[in-house]
This record gives C-alpha cells, structure tokens and sequence, in this order.
C-alpha cells in the first residue's frame, strides 16, 4: 500500500512529491501519464517565478523540477488515473487498464485548460499573440493595444487588469448584454482606455512570424465586418478542470464541489474527505499560476505527512 498517491505531474503534483518524500514518506508515487511538466511547459516565455531571474520557455522552466522532485525518493507511474474510491480509512485508485492500486492518502493535482474559442487562427498564434492568462503575459503587450474575447467576471476583471499595463483594451463580447457582475462591468466602463464591441464575434486572427497583428470582426447583427489592430488577443471565455477521476460510477464526486466542478478545499488543501487533498488549478479559488500550484502541492504535502501520523 502507498503512503501517498499523487495523480497529476504539473507544478503542483511535482511540489507535492518533493515536499512528501523529503518529509519522511518513504512510498510515495506520482501518477501522470505523460512526461512530467505540466501545462505550463506549453508557455513560450516564463519570467513571473519568483528567484528565476532569467526568462525562460515553460518546457526549459521545469526541466529542473523533474531532478530536484524525484531526487529524495518519489517514483512515477506512466499510468492514467480513471477514478479514486474511499473504502474504509483507505483509498482506491482505478487505472485505466483497471489495475488497482490501494493508498493512504490521496493528492489530486490534474489541473485544467482555458476554454478555446475554435477560431480561425487561434491555434497557429496560442502562445505567440493568443493567450488566456493577462496576469502571466500582460506585461509583455506595456504599452500596446490588446483585445480580450469574452463577457464574463473573469474578462472584465482581466479587461481592468490591462488597461493599467497596456494603450488599449478592446472587449469582444457576442452579445449585448454581460454575464459579469454590474458593479464590475461599471468599473470597467471607467477606465478611458477600454472599449466595447458588441455583438462582435472573431472571424479570424491574423499574424505574420512575429506574432499576432489584428482581428477581422463580424458584427452579428448586421453583418458587417472590421478590422482591429492588435497586439495580443487574451481568450477569456471560461476554463475546464481535469476533474475526471473525482467522479464516482454512479455520477457523483468522491468530495465536495462547487458549481464548477472544482474541489472545495480549506486552506490545508484538505477536501471534506479525510487524507483526500486537491492541489493547484482543480481546487477552488485557484489563481492559476505556476508559484500558486507550487505552493498548494507543498501544503497539500505537509498536510497528507500530518494526516498519516495521526492514522498511523
């Protein structure tokens, strides 16, 4: 039987291992499918880690982690985690191949992904002019002119964001009408340097090999179109999060979890299941940045060594 089983290998799941095995547990095993790294290795510039001065790609960002994390005695399992039961005081992993695999306690880090929009172009510029996150590539765009895609508190909030780094924020909603709240969307109709385009949907992003360099719009009322010029588009249109395995085979979750799909967590990480903890972007609240998910798998960490000692 597992001390402690990880299941997800980004910033979180590696944090966790190396918290968890350097604090005395001695059989621990991180399930990720693939190649350790998560998400983020996908990112083209990473330069908001606090004490990594230099400016890196995510794939060279975590390099590192993999070295540093399994040094003190985490194993991983190239396997996929389909669902995890609680039976008795202990815990049950299904694989995909239906192997079962028993566990003491638990850390579920499998993250998410922004939702995409399907546009045309956006996958040829994702990471290169298209993003999903102002907080980790506003800085880049100092001084220029933005568009954010998307209606909701998330948009708005990442439109007032903006308008304090960049020249000029334009938001591209469908519709007349917001999903955010009234006190946020009249906070943003403050700022000078944010504009409105609605009912507009994106035609197509357009670029060269430096990266994205405008948007052809449609207005979905009258048909007419325009160009905009920009430097970066921010997709801002919601975000899925892996919460497969929480589900049990009659539909329900092992745990607690919000409207959303994302596990409710205290702030030990600690799920209404004793020895289930969440990590990282799956959790509540998540603020979906890599020192974040770091700092969520070491207390998720701390808190499985605690829960193991009082279990002995």
């Amino acid at each position: 039987m597992l001390d402690l089983a990880i299941i997800g290998g980004g910033p979180a799941g590696l944090s966790a291992g190396l918290y968890a095995t350097r604090g005395g547990l001695k059989n621990v095993v991180m399930f990720e499918k693939g190649m350790p790294g998560g998400q983020i290795t996908s990112s083209s510039e990473m330069e908001n880690y606090p004490g990594v001065a230099e400016v890196k790609s995510g794939f060279d960002f975590m390099a590192p982690w993999q070295e540093q994390c399994f040094r003190f005695g985490l194993k991983h399992e190239m396997a996929e985690v389909e669902r995890v039961l609680k039976q008795g005081e202990h815990f049950i992993l299904i694989l995909s191949d239906k192997k079962q695999i028993e566990a003491k306690s638990v850390i579920v880090a499998t993250g998410g992904s922004p939702k995409k929009s399907g546009v045309k172009g956006e996958d040829v510029f994702w990471g290169k002019g298209v993003s999903s996150c102002a907080t980790c590539d506003g800085f880049f765009y100092k001084n220029k002119e933005v568009a954010i895609l998307g209606g909701g508190d998330t948009a708005i909030e990442e439109a007032i964001y903006l308008a304090k780094i960049c020249s000029k924020v334009t938001v591209i909603h469908r519709r007349n009408e917001f999903r955010s709240s009234p006190i946020t969307l009249e906070r943003a109709k403050k700022e000078s340097n944010i504009e409105f385009l609605t009912p507009y949907g994106i035609e197509e992003i357009c670029g060269d090999d430096s990266g994205v360099t405008g948007l052809k719009l449609k207005n979905l009322e009258n048909g007419s179109t325009k160009s905009l010029d920009i430097a970066c588009l921010f997709v801002l249109i919601g975000y899925n999060v892996n919460n497969s395995v929480l589900f049990q085979e009659d539909k329900s979750t092992i745990c607690a979890v919000s409207e959303y799909g994302e596990a409710i967590v205290n702030l030990k990480m600690e799920t209404n299941v004793p020895g289930l903890f969440v990590a990282g972007d799956l959790r509540i609240c998540a603020p979906k940045q890599v020192v974040c998910a770091a700092a969520d798998g070491a207390t998720a960490a701390l808190g499985a060594i605690e829960y193991i000692e009082h279990h002995k």
